[in-house]
Order: structure tokens, then C-alpha cells, then sequence
């Protein structure tokens, strides 16, 4: 019999898409002070795997990923991402559309987690209308994609970047015991 105990805590990520440079400093700036100290941001990758986010943010979007020091406990992404949905409609553009589209998930030893609020096959209900996206499986070495996976996701250059943040996340795990969660009244 499996007798329950506390999660590991988790690292938090967030995907940024974004057409504008000012939208995106501003968003990082308010997501940086509510969750803690970005540990790392990617360059900037060509966000053309769909056109859906064009009719309300432009053309020529591009995507960033960050991670956040403090690490979190994993039932807590509900909250987070309800609290970015408002830091999305706190900076919305002048079509008065988002001016930058926030994916909060985390990182763990073996996998990668996207929060939503639609519902699917492959998605557990986390708690607030929110889902968890079962996005990334790390194995073999690496994260693979699994069938439902976002084409994005999918793609070599952001795997690449999640297995990069897993090495991160467990060295953090293994030498940051003493910090391992943020600060609460941070949430």
C-alpha cells in the first residue's frame, strides 16, 4: 500500500509569447515580482508553428522561456495560472487584446507540466478551473513529446531548452535544501 506524503517541490517556468520587446519587460517585471527572481530566460525563438495568436497580438511573434529560483509546490499552479490570466489583462495591447500570452507549467525530474483552462483527454483537473497538460515525458535521456504534445513544444530547440532547465532544476533540488520553496506572502 502506498501511503501519501508531500510533493517534491517543483520548478516554475513560463513561456512568453509576445510581439512587442516593451510588452514582454513589463510582463517579466510583474510575473519577477510576484514568483521571485528569474534564474534563467531564453533567446527569443520565432513563434510561427500556428497563426492563432496573430488576430489579437500581430504578426512576427516571438516566444521566451523563463524559470524562477524559488521552487514551488506543484498543487500551486492553479493559482499561478489564474494569477497570470490577470497579469495578461493587466497589459493588454491597443486593440485591447493581450499583449502577451503567459504559459505557467513546471519542471520536474521526469516531466514537464503546462496549466490550462481547457479541458482534454490527456489533461487532470488541478483545482480552480484549471488544468494540468501532461506536455513533456523525460526519457531515455531527454524530454520526448507525446501525441498531443504542441507542435512548439515539440520542436528540437525547446526540448532542448527543458532539458536544460531539468539539469538546473536538480542541481537546485540537490545543493538549495535550505530554499527550496518561495515565500508565500510572495503568492
Amino acid at each position: 500500500m502506498s501511503q501519501p506524503r508531500p510533493p517534491q517541490p517543483v520548478k516554475l517556468v513560463m513561456s512568453f509569447i509576445f510581439g512587442q520587446e516593451e510588452a514582454l519587460r513589463q510582463v517579466l517585471l510583474a510575473t519577477s515580482t510576484q514568483y521571485g527572481m528569474i534564474d534563467f530566460l531564453s533567446e527569443p525563438f520565432p513563434f510561427d508553428f500556428t497563426h492563432y495568436y496573430e488576430p489579437e497580438m500581430g504578426a512576427s511573434l516571438r516566444r521566451r522561456v523563463a524559470s524562477f529560483e524559488p521552487l514551488i509546490s506543484p498543487e500551486e499552479l492553479p493559482r499561478i495560472k489564474l494569477r497570470t490570466n490577470q497579469i495578461e489583462d493587466e497589459h493588454r495591447n491597443t486593440k485591447l487584446g493581450r499583449a502577451v500570452n503567459i504559459d505557467p507549467g513546471y519542471v520536474a525530474a521526469s516531466k514537464m507540466i503546462l496549466a490550462t483552462g481547457k479541458d482534454y483527454s490527456h489533461r487532470l483537473y488541478l483545482g480552480e478551473g484549471i488544468y494540468g497538460d501532461f506536455t513533456l515525458i523525460f526519457r531515455d535521456g531527454q524530454y520526448a513529446a507525446l501525441p498531443w504534445t504542441y507542435p512548439d513544444y515539440a520542436s528540437e530547440p525547446l526540448r532542448r531548452l527543458f532539458d536544460l532547465l531539468r539539469k538546473r532544476y536538480l542541481w537546485q533540488l540537490k545543493n538549495d535544501r535550505g530554499r527550496q520553496t518561495a515565500d508565500r506572502s510572495l503568492l
